[in-house]
């Protein structure tokens, strides 16, 4: 026993002394074509929150990996006026800042997670690159966990950048990793961190993420004017539409929230989320347009811009809605019901609905319409909402669990957005 204690103790002396070498010489290392030297032109484009090269085949993504907090929209209750607090892990964009360097970078995302993560969009073709800088967490010291950023649904990742543990790695608090991927494929996907990922996924690591067609820098022939774009490269123009929204559907436990604060056994067996949520945000703060910021203040790092995405969904009569929806809800399927303006479902998983066979004009598409379409964890749909002859005013996007359209023990909330015609 004594022997094993002692050998127990020397390989935990060797683990200290190996991950505190591992801090000591770690720092943020964005690899990006942008770094070279000489360094590849291009500039920061605020729209995607990217930086791009200037023929446009090139996107740099950095994300850091950081603790942070979030409200809930349960205002109303008088306990918590600014809504339940909760603490959360996330990741948070650092692509536009001027000096990407360590001492720049970790003050300034100190409890600066967002919930959902940035949104990522990028095109088909493109060769893309996402750095990913762990930042040791403020208010969980004593994690030194990994985290990794898992493109779900990219079916051609290499295996040391699909960042699913067993295959891959997370990065170690301190360091970076950068990601390098060319979406082939255009469609709806999703991304989160996968290391512990029931943990990291309940408590925020998740966001948007989508790749444009090619197809939309040279549509078919015979389209119809002002469309922006296309969800897939259909060949016949029947995916094209006017305005496109990002729509994912996200739920959180708040005891697990608050173990995992509290430095407590975390509930997996009993998670039970109680805050449905639409881009991280349930109703009515869905349908607020400003960027919330936390009501955290105990430390001077508190109080960040935390849910930057609403989920409003504004059109001007007669134009195509697409609508992105995708679900990362870690415990159960969910329904959304769209009761006065019909979807037509175009893509599933990032597939096109159409027959195999069906390669050539006229093709064989599978569209379908319908008024609800449900969703598990990791799953994603391609809706196009024709508003042709919608009388302008305001519509409902909800879940049609009636037990989910509330905010823990607030009803009138959760997971609901409006659709508002003009």
């Amino acid at each position: 026993m004594l022997k094993k204690n002692v050998t127990t103790t020397f390989l935990l002396f060797l683990l200290s002394l190996f991950i505190g070498m591992g801090f000591a010489n770690a720092s943020v290392f964005v690899q990006c074509p942008r770094d070279n030297d000489p360094p590849v032109p291009g500039a920061y484009d605020p729209v995607t929150d990217a930086w791009i090269s200037t023929d446009g085949m090139t996107v740099c993504v950095h994300l850091v990996a950081t603790d942070g907090f979030i409200n809930m929209a349960d205002k109303l209750t008088t306990d918590v006026p600014n809504g339940r607090l909760q603490y959360t892990f996330g990741f948070t964009n650092v692509t536009g800042l001027a000096n990407n360097t360590t001492d720049a970078i970790l003050p300034v995302t100190e409890l600066g997670a967002e919930f959902p993560a940035p949104t990522i969009r990028v095109k088909q073709g493109q060769i893309v690159y996402i750095t990913l800088t762990n930042k040791a967490f403020a208010l969980r010291p004593d994690l030194f966990d990994g985290h990794s950023v898992h493109w779900h649904g990219f079916p051609q990742a290499a295996t040391v950048f699909d960042g699913e543990p067993m295959a891959s790695f997370g990065v170690f608090p301190g360091s970076s990793f950068t990601y390098y991927y060319r979406p082939n494929d255009p469609g709806t996907y999703m991304y989160h961190c996968h290391v512990e990922a029931t943990e990291h996924m309940q408590m925020g690591m998740l966001g948007n993420l989508y790749v444009r067609p090619i197809q939309d820098d040279t549509p078919p022939a015979g389209c119809a004017t002002g469309f922006t774009g296309f969800a897939y490269n259909d060949g016949d123009c029947t995916t094209g539409y006017h305005v496109s929204y990002p729509i994912q559907i996200t739920s959180f436990d708040p005891d697990f929230h608050d173990a995992d604060m509290n430095i407590q056994p975390l509930p997996f067996a009993a998670m039970d989320d109680r805050y449905p949520m639409i881009n991280g945000r349930g109703y009515p703060d869905t349908i607020n347009p400003a960027i919330l910021s936390n009501s955290y203040t105990d430390k001077p790092s508190g109080g960040k811009p935390s849910q930057k995405m609403n989920s409003i969904i504004s059109a001007t009569a007669g134009q195509r809605i697409l609508l992105r929806i995708s679900s990362l809800a870690t415990i159960r399927f969910y329904t959304l019901i769209s009761p006065s303006i019909p979807m037509t479902v175009v893509g599933k998983d990032t597939r096109l609905l159409r027959a195999s066979w069906s390669t050539t004009p006229p093709f064989t598409n599978l569209y379908y319409n319908t008024n609800t379409v449900t969703l598990g964890g990791g799953q994603s749909i391609d809706v196009i909402m024709d508003t042709t002859g919608v009388p302008v005013g305001t519509y409902y996007l909800y879940t049609s669990n009636l037990n989910e359209l509330n905010n823990d023990k607030e009803d009138f909330g959760g997971m609901m957005t409006e659709i508002r015609i003009n």
